[in-house]
């Protein structure tokens, strides 16, 4: 999809999305303080935006009361955008999120951004503890999300609402949807909403679903063209060798996902081939054939390579690294790749 007009990576922006890894030995306590300490590090290096994503019952995740996790990541920032990536909607009335969402914009006005997904972000048993009588199978997630932006945004023509969003009604809180097939891609595009990709673990129907957003997308009072964000695992290091070794956390963490047995990230090891078999090696690297991976002439170039592909008008970059301080590097080394107007601009 190269050509002579595409984009440059100085030249879109820059975003970041954290799950609050709890690696091996830590509490989430500290995970939720390194999401802190991130999001501070990715504010100074001139990052967008800084989501985190809702998941339940995930011994490696700390973000699961996410609106909790929004709130303490803008009180310590200044101007980045804090966001969800995202809200689980069939997992929660849609006026507590309008309300909850509503609460955040109004500390932090103009900085908070509201991504919503149809996904459980969890196992059935897990669903059914949070939902109890609610036995959404995320069918319904159309209902729900006009539900929603009705709380946000009353309007006259369907008559009055006796049910108020107080706060929240009334105030400009940019809505997402976050999606991994082509659903939401579809709805996205119809209702005229910006629409954010989870290529990081669903790259084979990357290019098909930004391709149905853009066809499917009609013009609406937020948004006039279509705007893709596509999410996009790196891990950066001095050299590819460094960063393949890091990665290596990641790995064990797909790897047990597969496994049915998801626990706290890893620390990385030198040999994968001593943990998975010959087919779990292929699912895993299936699922995580997009990755960019490698020192930052690997990761421009690749990043690049990616755009070319997606013509993406923004991406999220997630990167799972067990040593904290190798993690906030490799942010920085993106960071430092996407303001370079060097090679990449040429």
């Amino acid at each position: 999809m190269t050509s002579a007009n595409s984009k440059k990576i100085h030249e879109i922006p820059f975003s970041v999305l954290d799950l609050s890894p709890i690696v091996e030995g830590a509490t989430p306590a500290e995970s939720l303080q390194n999401t802190l300490d991130l999001a501070q590090r990715a504010e100074a290096c001139g990052y967008k935006r800084f989501w985190v994503a809702e998941h339940h019952g995930m011994p490696g995740i700390a973000s699961a009361a996410t609106s909790v996790v929004i709130g303490h990541v803008a009180a310590g920032t200044s101007h980045i955008r804090v966001g969800s990536g995202g809200i689980m909607l069939p997992n929660h009335a849609p006026l507590i999120i309008a309300e909850q969402f509503g609460t955040l914009e109004s500390l932090y006005p103009g900085r908070i951004d509201l991504g919503l997904g149809r996904a459980p972000g969890t196992d059935q048993r897990t669903v059914r503890a949070l939902r109890r009588e609610n036995r959404s199978s995320g069918q319904d997630f159309p209902q729900l999300l006009d539900e929603l932006r009705g709380y946000l945004d009353p309007d006259p023509a369907f008559g009055f609402n006796p049910v108020r969003a107080i706060p929240g009604e009334g105030l400009n809180i940019p809505i997402w949807l976050l999606g991994s097939s082509d659903f939401s891609a579809r709805l996205a595009g119809n209702l005229g909403l910006p629409f954010s990709f989870a290529s990081h673990f669903s790259p084979e129907y990357t290019l098909p679903a930004l391709k149905l957003y853009r066809q499917s997308f009609q013009p609406s009072k937020s948004l006039e063209r279509p705007y893709v964000m596509v999410g996009v695992n790196v891990v950066a290091a001095d050299s590819d060798e460094e960063a393949q070794y890091l990665a290596t956390s990641m790995q064990q963490a797909f790897l047990n996902m597969i496994r049915n047995r998801p626990g706290q990230l890893p620390p990385p090891v030198k040999d994968m081939d001593q943990l998975w078999q010959p087919f779990e090696m292929v699912a895993v690297e299936r699922q995580l054939s997009s990755s960019i991976i490698g020192s930052p002439e690997t990761v421009k170039e690749k990043l690049q390579q990616f755009l070319d592909e997606t013509q993406a008008d923004e991406m999220m970059v997630q990167t799972q690294v067990f040593d904290h301080k190798k993690r906030l590097a490799s942010y920085k080394t993106v960071a430092d790749l996407v303001r370079d107007k060097g090679e990449s601009g040429s």
